[in-house]
């Protein structure tokens, strides 16, 4: 969180977190395309050849009122391949809130809970945990065969019973829902330290 008295405004930063190909890049791609543009920045996006998320995406959106401040809510993902670990910790710096994006195939299993466990120890290097910090949970591609059932999916993921949302990121299922509920958690917990 920073706040910018002269110009009374709050920003705070949301982290879309998951493994490798879940969706979230495909998330703030359809924030983007919804978002009215008088309200959001550019899509800032660094991808590598093969169109997979290289470093970061970045979106600012702007809405709403928090005890007089101008709420800017900067959303960025994190590259899910296991050899950007330094990356995204460095993204983790300063965060408010996250979004887990996981990857509902039954086959993800372990690389939902590798990046699960990654996403903890970084936070505890930020002097946070999953345990008191504003996250939910999205499960994605739930439109596809080889999705798991969601009871299986919240019984392995969900073990702090945070909010979960249902989403099919490339149709924008859930989407909207997840960043509503993310800034929503973001603001719960930012409320208290204004």
């Amino acid at each position: 969180m920073f706040i910018n008295w002269a110009q009374k405004e709050l920003n705070l930063k949301i982290v879309y977190y998951g493994p490798g190909l879940s969706g979230k890049t495909t998330n703030l791609e359809y924030i983007y395309s919804q978002i009215n543009p008088d309200c959001r920045g550019e899509l800032i996006m660094l991808k590598t050849r093969e169109e997979r998320t290289l470093y970061f995406d970045f979106l600012q959106v702007e809405f709403g009122n928090i005890k007089g401040l101008r709420p800017k809510f900067n959303l960025y993902t994190i590259p899910g391949q296991v050899y950007y670990t330094e990356s995204r910790r460095i993204i983790l710096r300063g965060v408010d809130g996250v979004v887990f994006v996981a990857d509902s195939q039954a086959d993800r299993t372990v690389e939902n809970l590798d990046s699960l466990l990654d996403l903890e120890h970084n936070l505890i290097k930020n002097g946070h945990s999953l345990e008191s910090f504003p996250w939910i949970l999205q499960l994605n591609k739930q439109d596809l065969a080889t999705s798991g059932s969601i009871a299986d999916l919240k019984e392995k993921l969900n073990f702090l019973d945070v909010p979960t949302i249902d989403a099919v990121a490339s149709k924008g299922t859930g989407v909207l829902e997840t960043l509503k509920l993310a800034i929503q958690n973001t603001i719960a917990n930012v409320d208290e330290t204004i």
